[in-house]
């Protein structure tokens, strides 16, 4: 066996509490997982994991390698990712999490632009409306969009996006126009629920702060429903621009309360803290950073 192998396998498997999910993160079989931290065990003298019909536990001994292995390996890797890097270029698997909408629109593309320039490279892209764990999912970066909510991950962000008030024509023509952000408690809402504080609406003009906590017809977690809810005329909607392509100019939906500024959402990429980022990972960071800059999604 390995060594590297069994460490990684034993860490993968400590990390996720399964060798199912360990085997998925390394992309080896779970005979094979099992069999690397057996043996990893076997070497060592000490038993690493406590194995039980339904979960892996992990050992004192297991808790004090868990403690310095996940470093080590990386300091590995970084190491050879770095002298190969340099000599050839970028390989490997590289997993990104994106929102579902946004991947769709944008991600894969910008994604097929970066390994144009990295032939070498694998990409694994999980498009998922969820916040993944990224540590127990063995995810490289994740794009989010909206403020990061856990203190133990590194973000950088790479740019905000405008978000626009919008209705279809023949819901306005049934009920109006609002004026003013308080017109929109006489209205039908439509309310992203991935946005932080959803309920409330966040507008300003003149220096002065409104937030509307907006009633709600429909609530959903995904931003092209937002935006299919509002072409359908079920009520106003506040979506990113980028996933209105062409609505606004053809008609199919209207602007609405266009003198006031409307909450921009920030676009972050995000990485797990205290682990050194690979250079593929801070090329993949970079290059996002300056190809969303040039999108026109911002």
């Amino acid at each position: 066996m390995d060594l590297i192998d069994g460490l990684k396998a034993f860490v993968a498997t400590a990390q996720s509490g399964s060798f199912t999910a360990a085997a998925a993160r390394m992309g080896i079989s779970n005979r094979l997982t099992s069999k690397y931290v057996a043996e990893l065990e076997a070497r060592l003298g000490v038993r690493l994991l406590q194995r039980t019909t339904r979960k892996v536990g992990i050992t004192p001994a297991g808790e004090q390698l868990l403690q310095r292995a996940p470093a080590l390996l990386e300091d590995l890797d970084a190491l050879l990712a770095d002298v190969s890097e340099d000599s050839r270029g970028f390989s490997g698997m590289l997993r990104i999490s994106a929102p579902v909408t946004f991947g769709e629109v944008y991600v894969q593309d910008m994604l097929r632009r970066f390994r144009a320039l990295h032939t070498d490279l694998t990409i694994d892209l999980r498009l998922t409306d969820q916040h993944v764990d990224l540590a127990s999912d063995g995810i490289d970066l994740a794009l989010r969009i909206g403020a990061p909510m856990v203190s133990a991950l590194n973000a950088r962000l790479l740019g905000r996006f405008p978000s626009v008030l919008v209705a279809a024509p023949d819901y306005l023509a049934r009920h109006g126009t609002p004026e003013t952000p308080e017109d929109l408690m006489d209205h039908a809402c439509i309310v992203d629920t991935n946005r932080r504080g959803a309920g409330g609406w966040n507008f300003r003009k003149d220096g002065t702060d409104h937030t509307v906590h907006v009633p709600s017809r429909f609530m959903v977690n995904n931003a092209q429903v937002t935006r299919d809810l509002a072409l359908a005329g079920e009520g106003i909607a506040a979506c990113p621009q980028f996933v209105l392509r062409g609505d606004l100019e053809s008609g199919r939906l209207v602007p609405l309360l266009t003198s006031y500024e409307v909450e921009t959402l920030p676009l972050s990429a995000v990485y797990l803290e205290g682990h050194k980022v690979p250079l593929k990972v801070r090329a993949l960071i970079d290059f996002a950073r300056k190809d969303v800059a040039q999108s026109g999604l911002l």
